[in-house]
């Protein structure tokens, strides 16, 4: 059984305090769920596959956190109204939200399905959308300050070729985000956008890809394991976000900051650089 990533004295305690991590079942919400218990916090460990929910409950109740599992769709808003009246209900507030739950999709614009846009928007986007919606005025209503955390992507910073829909739901996270903050802020809620870079995750043999992609998907997953960085590096610099208070949280930096960089300073070179990155990735 895995042991869960031990924090570091720089590391914030969360002890008392509860957290809720949608898309907890795997990947990156997965080491979440396991370093805020870790770090003392009561965890909801939210996602689509109940089995993977549960797994993720006993690992952290086999280190001695806290931990319960349910099982919620985020593109659903009923259920994710639904998840923040149970969390309330508990009589315990929350006190840091993840909104992570997200698919994966490539593939030519020409090839890519009407379905395809919905089905990425209704995850990506509308599940982050449906969290604050749901849980905002709950997070308000309590009275203590609070940090939302919501996954968007290196590519809700900087645009790929044959990912339209992915980074147009990763933008629009980002935009969120930035818009939310600005408002809540001052009044005790803090927002920051995670913008994860290469991370080898399921999420690659789990997406929808069309075309060229779709012949050289493992190819992608294998420069993703041989040159990314494993999910326990994003949920370290999740924490540190909250800590430090951060919009926008590169994850990790070296990866996120130079193509974010460049392309405010030349959006010319940065979408070539762009082109250039996908097709090394598909040798």
């Amino acid at each position: 059984m895995r042991i869960p990533l031990l924090g570091n004295d720089s590391d914030p305690r969360f002890d008392g305090q509860v957290v809720l991590v949608t898309g907890a079942g795997s990947g990156i919400g997965r080491e979440m769920a396991l370093l805020f218990a870790n770090l003392g916090a009561s965890v909801h460990v939210v996602d689509i596959g109940t089995e993977s929910a549960e797994a993720v409950v006993d690992e952290i109740a086999a280190a001695g956190g806290k931990a319960s599992a349910h099982t919620v769709d985020c593109s659903d808003s009923a259920a994710v109204e639904a998840l923040a009246e149970s969390v309330f209900a508990e009589g315990k507030g929350l006190d840091v939200l993840c909104n992570n739950a997200g698919i994966g999709h490539g593939g030519p614009i020409e090839e890519t399905e009407l379905g395809d846009w919905e089905r990425v928007i209704a995850v990506n986007l509308m599940g982050v959308i449906y969290g604050m919606h749901s849980f905002v005025p709950r997070l308000l209503a309590q009275g203590r300050p609070a940090h939302i955390v919501n996954t968007a992507s290196l590519a809700g910073l900087v645009a790929s070729p044959q990912m339209a829909p992915y980074c147009t739901s990763k933008f629009g996270v980002v935009g969120l985000s930035e818009s939310a903050d600005a408002e809540l802020a001052g009044r005790g809620i803090r927002v920051t956008a995670l913008c994860p870079g290469i991370i080898y995750t399921p999420i690659l043999a789990n997406a929808t890809m069309h075309g060229e992609m779709e012949g050289n998907r493992q190819k992608i997953i294998d420069f993703y394991r041989t040159r990314g960085v494993t999910p326990d590096v994003v949920a370290k610099d999740a924490v540190s976000a909250i800590k430090h208070k951060r919009l926008i949280q590169p994850s990790p930096r070296s990866h996120v900051m130079p193509p974010w960089l460049l392309k405010r300073i030349s959006p010319s070179l940065s979408e070539l650089a762009s082109r250039q990155l996908v097709r090394l990735i598909q040798r």
